[in-house]
């Protein structure tokens, strides 16, 4: 005889967690989320390790998000919260995922963090070279999700910024320049009190800034191979709070070789080159931006020397590259 069916009331209401704590998820591995929970009258807080409630459904948690826990938050060894909401995100950082564009399942989203208020934009001036492919791919990025781009650039002593800086003469765009022998004043005076997610290719010392701004972290650091590419050293994103009366976070993500930007309207694209908005104004309707038709008012503004041509010819690549007919975005500078 097979038992016969529950009597028990099936009910869509969910418990209120009215007990619940607000925490800041600062890593992510494998279906277990560290969380920072601040603690009234201590300035660290305690970490504590969380797993996500059934009832959150297919929502995913990712490094950044404001959470709700309950449970054990006390953070002693061996214990296990919960995550019961997800907080509204103010920001979202994307990336598609180019690389998978010759899989089974095509080009796909991905997260990068959430919440960050600051896009630190790491970019070596040699071993390797700077890439301002790389970096208009950034901007693009840090515009679409309304989050304020910072040019971090590394390696002084080995180079000068000059070429990379008359590139992007045109921007009001914000830069801080870092050598190995010279404190980090300048980067910690935009850290402070932010929340700052700090992205770049392998090799651009990323790690080595990460591990200066807060001693103790101990992130792997790589050499550069031969052909000036860089090793991937962190492997996963995670959030680390600043030391000092007004501390932020820095989100340090693993290094990438391109960050895709296929989710991205063509008008967000054309908005991450300001120098060139205005110019689009004497385009004709429906026009592609491309030059295919040779009427396009970005060609006009360069021909009157009002813009760089290599900033338009790299708006171009990033359309191209959107709509997958080339990678080649990814230039030194």
């Amino acid at each position: 005889m097979r038992p016969g069916r529950s009597s028990r009331p099936r009910t869509r209401q969910r418990p209120k967690h009215s007990d619940a704590v607000e925490g800041f998820v600062v890593a992510v591995d494998r279906g277990r989320y560290t969380c920072h929970v601040n603690v009234p009258g201590q300035n660290t807080g305690v970490t504590v390790t969380a797993m996500r409630a059934r009832e959150l459904g297919r929502h995913g948690v990712v490094v950044g998000d404001h959470v709700q826990i309950v449970g054990d938050v006390s953070g002693r060894p061996d214990t296990l919260a919960r995550i019961v909401r997800i907080d509204e995100r103010n920001s979202v950082l994307m990336r598609t995922a180019d690389d998978e564009e010759g899989g089974t399942e095509g080009r796909f989203e991905r997260v990068v963090v959430a919440n960050a208020e600051q896009l630190v934009i790491v970019n070596s001036l040699q071993d390797p070279p700077p890439r301002t492919g790389f970096i208009d791919r950034c901007l693009v990025a840090a515009y679409d999700a309304e989050i304020d781009p910072l040019l971090c650039l590394t390696k002084g002593d080995l180079a000068t910024p000059d070429a990379v800086l008359d590139y992007y003469a045109e921007l009001d765009l914000p830069y801080v320049l870092c050598r190995p022998d010279r404190p980090l004043d300048d980067l910690v005076a935009e850290l402070r009190g932010r929340v700052s997610v700090m992205i770049g290719h392998s090799g651009v010392g990323k790690s080595t800034l990460v591990n200066r701004l807060v001693p103790g972290t101990d992130r792997a650091v790589g050499a550069v191979s031969a052909v000036g590419k860089g090793r991937h050293t962190s492997t996963s994103a995670l959030a680390l709070r600043l030391p000092g009366d007004e501390p932020g976070w820095i989100i340090d993500t693993p290094g990438i070789r391109s960050f895709g930007l296929a989710h991205v309207s063509a008008d967000s694209v054309l908005h991450g080159f300001p120098d060139l908005v205005e110019a689009s104004t004497r385009c004709p309707p429906n026009c592609d931006h491309t030059g295919a038709g040779g009427d396009c008012g970005l060609d006009k503004l360069v021909a009157e020397g009002g813009a760089d041509p290599r900033r338009l010819a790299s708006f171009r690549r990033l359309l191209a590259s959107k709509e997958g007919a080339t990678s080649d975005d990814d230039g030194p500078a």
